[in-house]
């Protein structure tokens, strides 16, 4: 078991580097908790959920530093949210693992087109939004997020980068969003079924480490290249998931 942990803490490192880097790359922690190591997968979202409490916390801290982060844009994201991931813990304690499978493949494959149809301008002005876009975007990036274990930044990074939102200003904001949201899932998860925190604080540990490595490389290079590695495999993993439920419903009943 010990030597699963450390594999997982390994990959934990490279998801957090992602996430850190360019804000997607928290969706790959369920399908390898899920299909490589062997981890239900109601369990593997709640893991991956606990981890995102602190890997939100290091890489808002990390942004801060750079001065991106808009926190009063922020504080409205966190309010939409914070109580839609609530609810989204209890619609995945209540769903089979198909359609957690199914949303968490549409997610996958969202995320992996976006990225690769999206150009990268640093230099962009960013688009203003009033206190009500940001609470219905802040709920749908809440609830998605809770519901399938992806973390804040696969949600609202390609979302607010579709919206002509600079996109270190995006991932700035997923930083500061993921904490509260993931704390609040979290919260539901244990409240409406389990956490298993031994996987949790592994996935923990490694995905601290990356997201503060990946923060510092987002503003040292242009994250073009990066983005478009993340974004095809991404798109692998969905389009795998997606092979599987395909499969797995013309099979006939056993």
């Amino acid at each position: 078991m010990s030597g699963l942990l450390l594999l997982l803490a390994a990959f934990s490192v490279f998801v957090g580097a992602l996430i850190g880097a360019v804000g997607i790359g928290g969706v790959l922690l369920v399908p390898f908790l899920t299909y490589v190591l062997g981890v239900d997968i109601h369990s593997s979202i709640s893991a991956a959920m606990f981890g995102f409490i602190f890997a939100g916390a290091v890489g808002a801290v990390s942004y801060a530093r750079h001065g991106p982060i808009r926190w009063r844009r922020s504080g409205w994201l966190i309010a939409g949210a914070m109580p839609a991931a609530f609810l989204g813990a209890l619609t995945a304690s209540a769903s089979s693992g198909r359609v957690l499978e199914v949303a968490i493949a549409a997610l996958l494959l969202f995320a992996g087109f976006n990225a690769l149809r999206s150009s990268i301008q640093n230099n962009e002005v960013g688009r203003e939004f009033g206190p009500i876009a940001l609470i219905l975007i802040g709920a749908v990036t809440g609830y998605g997020s809770a519901m399938t274990g992806t973390g804040g930044p696969l949600i609202l990074v390609p979302l607010m980068v579709w919206l002509k939102v600079p996109v270190l200003t995006a991932v700035g904001l997923s930083q500061a969003t993921q904490f509260p949201l993931a704390t609040l899932a979290t919260a539901g998860n244990i409240a409406f079924g389990a956490v298993d925190f031994a996987i949790g604080a592994a996935v923990a540990a490694g995905l601290v480490c990356g997201v503060a490595v990946g923060a510092k490389v987002a503003h040292a290079i242009a994250p073009d290249t990066m983005k478009r590695v993340v974004a095809w495999v991404t798109l692998c993993v969905g389009v795998f998931i997606a092979g599987r439920v395909v499969i797995a419903f013309m099979l006939p009943p056993t």
